[in-house]
């Protein structure tokens, strides 16, 4: 029995840390892409004042942001269970974990900014910026496709949500950062995923009562 309740609580567990992580990574998304809204590839470019601080506040959420992504990750595939392929399952997992890697490297190189040396603050914007925008989002890419596809197999989401995940992860695979703020595509695809677990989870059966 207590496994079972264990296992009950899973869907609850993946839907938060799914909107956990949707909004902190969002947020991140977006005081990079307005404190660097160009990579900061130039030596002309100044961060400073407002554009700092955006800077020492997306630094501060990013290890929570890959934390919650992590429990995502791993609540999600607990939920396919023993009838998960394992081929597709191996490329979830390995996505899933380099682009936490990714995104853990991106923070480290983000905080080169911070230093006083404007040589090691231009480089450091400009790899930051090349990790975050070209290959973390190629691996959240495959990490969606993969995710797209155990679910259909599985039925564990509806059609049109599998549709908008394959949609979700080609736009990121095929586009990368060749499009401005395309990078939010991820978070708004974890976002309505775990929102649509929540639900699923509130609408479901309630357990009979004993007579």
């Amino acid at each position: 029995m207590q496994l079972k309740r264990g296992r009950l609580g899973t869907p609850r567990a993946a839907g938060t840390a799914g909107v956990v992580f949707a909004v902190l990574m969002a947020t991140t998304i977006i005081l990079v892409r307005t404190a660097l809204p160009s990579g900061g590839g130039g030596d002309e470019i100044d961060v400073t004042g407002a554009q700092l601080n955006a800077v020492q506040t997306a630094l501060e959420l990013l290890p929570f942001a890959g934390i919650a992504f992590l429990w995502f990750m791993g609540a999600v595939r607990e939920q396919a269970g023993e009838g998960e392929d394992r081929f597709v399952s191996t490329v979830f997992l390995g996505s899933g974990l380099i682009f936490a890697a990714i995104l853990f490297v991106s923070g480290a190189a983000v905080g080169t900014v911070l230093d006083e040396s404007q040589n090691d603050a231009t480089f450091g914007r400009h790899f930051a910026y090349t990790l975050l925008t070209t290959y973390a989002m190629r691996m959240a890419a495959v990490f969606i496709l993969t995710a797209s596809t155990i679910a259909r197999r599985l039925g564990a989401l509806p059609r049109p949500l599998v549709a908008f995940g394959l949609l979700a992860g080609l736009t990121l695979l095929v586009v990368g950062s060749s499009v401005p703020w395309s990078e939010l595509v991820f978070p708004a695809w974890a976002l309505v995923v775990s929102l649509h677990i929540l639900r699923g989870r509130r609408a479901g059966p309630q357990p009979a009562t004993p007579t």
